[in-house]
């Protein structure tokens, strides 16, 4: 008879959520010794680790930067740096094959000053002035919670009465040198239900915290507000969002006297707003001006003229079965628009007219090359850099203006030799008789190499081709086959594609990413024992979904920072917030559908499980480790076959430096072939 965990009572392992409690840390020291010393024993593991760290510190990568005003600006990490600098240079010096770069500020001469595990989260810099001031974001461990600190570029030192914020997830902007806005942890009911901010306030320099004014406050159900100024020049702006939900946001223009006045645009539409124009890219059919627009498209109206009541709108992209918009971005006087037919990649240039908009292809894209941009200049020129990469390409990067020539300015080493490698794209049905497209990356010849399946399926995000060292090098060199569904619940084929599979039709990226293993077996791509998956965070959900769902067919699972208790997700840290893609368990009859698939909750002592490895971080505030860590014991107390590894450091990736991420994926490789050949070996 079937003995399916139930936890709608008391739940066992409980305990295992107190992140920092001794008893738990004492318990994951465990599991990571047990692990440890079962994985990197090996003369394989060395060596994976070894070459995923040559790939991780390799100093001639790409260096990509950002420009603000007259520099471009770098955040550099390799084995002299394992914390990273930033640090800045001139495009003519950028040009060189080494350039000179100024420091900024050197994070691991930082840390040891201080004497603390600071992770360099990034820089909000103030475009009037030169630049010359920004707030930076520097976490403990890797957390999403930073602490904010204000510094000086032109003196390269930190201000010390400037604009300083204790640890929180905290939101900052510049407004000019002497206000920001600022959500953060103001005490008790300034932080929504899932943990950011609430409230957003306009902030004095040379005040208190407490002085602050409250611009706006969102509801405790909400997920957060953000307030920000658009300071480009003639067009000066401020904006306050709401996000409702995850997909869902209301826009207000804050005027010079404080009121706010709505953009009355669909609250679950992107808007964007770039000097003279508005730009909506719906996510469900919206009636405007007497006219039906689809979901998928993006109009462009006269912002002004759109806040007044006019509602003549430019269509400039509309889907089709085959196309999609995946994202759009502004260089001073033109649009480009990104676009993926079949999960590749096209670039188009848009420019403002009067009548239609004129249409070009983007200068400098490769024909078969899988192109993305890198930065543009949105505030002084038609600048912009691409790169152009594929799965056996390592990338090139391109600069150009708009209807000037394009030059190459870097080129990406090559990790892993590509030549017996070839890339292949196939469509699998699923169950409902939706194709579902995937890219098989392997031999040429059809060999007995192990199958790495990975996929998300989640939030609208699309995974489309690029390079990676680490798997060129630790997987496909070695023999081995890569393969990446792109499922529903992604972005692949625009918002349907996306909202097809949440809540209550959920199943169906389940099924779909099953219907892929299956296409590839009946391919003769993989066998059952030879495939092993990977997938983390809602990647991860899926992983425990296909352990408990459909363990026939695969050999070994890599499941990290995963979601698995879909029960109380929506009270473990940042999980509130990713209710309206799942749903929401409070409800009966959305627990009815997610009752079924919650890993946590169909686990079984008497069924056959493939080894599983999960992989996770003290410090992530994101997903809560507690998921990996019940998952964990309550399939050992199971008696069945699963191991565990937890970095104390990391953040959601589950690394703060590259020496942990080549650790994790050493241990997440060798799992794998040591698991798929033995396994497959034992038949």
């Amino acid at each position: 008879m079937s003995q399916e965990h139930e936890v709608a009572g008391e739940d066992p392992y409980r305990w295992l959520e107190d992140v920092t409690g001794t008893e738990a840390l004492d318990w994951v020291r465990e599991r990571n010794a047990e692990s440890l010393g079962v994985l990197s024993g090996s003369t394989r593991f060395a060596s994976l680790r070894t070459e995923i760290r040559e790939v991780l510190d390799a100093e001639d990568r790409i260096p990509f930067v950002r420009r603000r005003g007259e520099y471009l600006y770098n955040f550099w990490q390799d084995a002299a740096h394992p914390r990273g600098l930033w640090r800045r240079t001139t495009l003519e010096e950028y040009r060189r094959d080494r350039p000179d770069w100024e420091i900024l500020l050197d994070v691991d001469a930082l840390a040891a000053e201080e004497d603390e595990n600071w992770v360099w989260k990034g820089a909000a810099a103030l475009r009037p002035g030169g630049y010359r001031l920004a707030l930076l974001h520097l976490s403990r461990g890797g957390a999403d919670a930073s602490v904010v600190r204000e510094f000086n570029v032109a003196e390269l030192r930190f201000v010390e009465d400037g604009f300083n914020v204790a640890e929180a997830k905290t939101d900052v902007g510049w407004i000019d040198a002497d206000r920001i806005y600022i959500g953060t942890d103001f005490g008790p009911g300034s932080l929504t239900s899932s943990g950011y901010p609430r409230l957003v306030k306009e902030w004095h320099r040379g005040t208190s915290l407490a002085e602050a004014e409250t611009v706006y406050e969102g509801k405790p159900d909400d997920v957060e507000v953000h307030a920000f100024h658009d300071p480009t020049e003639g067009f000066e702006r401020d904006f306050v969002l709401r996000n409702i939900e995850f997909f869902r946001t209301e826009w207000w223009l804050r005027t010079g006297t404080g009121d706010l006045v709505q953009v009355a645009v669909p609250d679950d539409a992107i808007a964007d707003v770039h000097r003279e124009w508005l730009l909506i890219q719906t996510r469900s059919p919206w009636t405007a001006g007497g006219v039906t627009y689809p979901a998928g498209v993006l109009l462009a109206a006269r912002f002004d003229a759109f806040l007044a009541g006019d509602r003549e709108l430019t269509v400039l992209f509309e889907p089709d079965a085959h196309t999609s918009l995946s994202y759009h971005a502004w260089t001073r006087n033109h649009l480009i628009v990104a676009t993926l037919r079949d999960v590749r990649r096209h670039l188009a240039v848009l420019t403002p007219a009067n009548g239609p908009w004129q249409r070009a292809e983007l200068p400098g894209v490769p024909e078969f090359a899988h192109a993305d941009l890198v930065d543009t200049d949105s505030y002084d020129s038609d600048e912009y850099m691409l790169e152009s990469t594929g799965f056996t390409e390592p990338g090139t990067l391109r600069y150009g203006h708009i209807g000037g020539a394009v030059e190459t300015l870097k080129q990406a080493p090559a990790f892993f030799d590509a030549t017996p490698i070839q890339v292949q794209q196939f469509f699998a049905t699923s169950k409902d008789g939706t194709a579902v497209p995937y890219f098989v990356v392997g031999p040429r010849a059809p060999g007995s190499g192990p199958v790495l399946l990975t996929g998300y399926g989640g939030f609208e995000i699309s995974l489309t081709p690029s390079y990676s060292g680490i798997i060129g090098r630790g997987w496909l060199a070695r023999g081995g086959t890569y393969v990446v569904a792109n499922l529903r619940g992604g972005g692949e084929y625009g918002p349907q594609w996306h909202l097809s599979a949440i809540k209550q039709n959920r199943h169906r990226v389940y099924e779909d990413f099953a219907a892929v293993a299956e296409d590839l077996v009946t391919r003769g791509i993989a066998t059952r024992e030879r495939l092993g998956i990977e997938g983390g965070s809602n990647g991860g959900l899926l992983m425990g979904v296909m352990l408990t769902r459909y363990p026939q067919l695969f050999g070994a699972i890599v499941c990290q920072v995963p979601l698995l208790d879909m029960r109380r997700y929506h009270e473990l840290l940042a999980g509130a917030s990713w209710m309206a893609e799942y749903g929401d368990p409070r409800e009966p009859a959305e627990w009815a559908y997610l009752r079924p698939y919650s890993p946590y909750h169909n686990t079984s002592a008497d069924r056959q499980y493939p080894p599983v490895l999960f992989i996770t971080s003290t410090r992530d505030d994101r997903v809560h480790p507690g998921h990996a860590r019940k998952m964990m014991a309550l399939l050992a107390g199971q008696g069945h076959d699963v191991t565990y590894y937890e970095n104390i450091e990391g953040g959601h990736g589950a690394a703060a430096d590259n020496e942990q991420l080549a650790l994790k994926w050493a241990l997440v490789l060798e799992f794998l072939w040591e698991r798929l050949t033995q396994e497959a070996l034992r038949k």
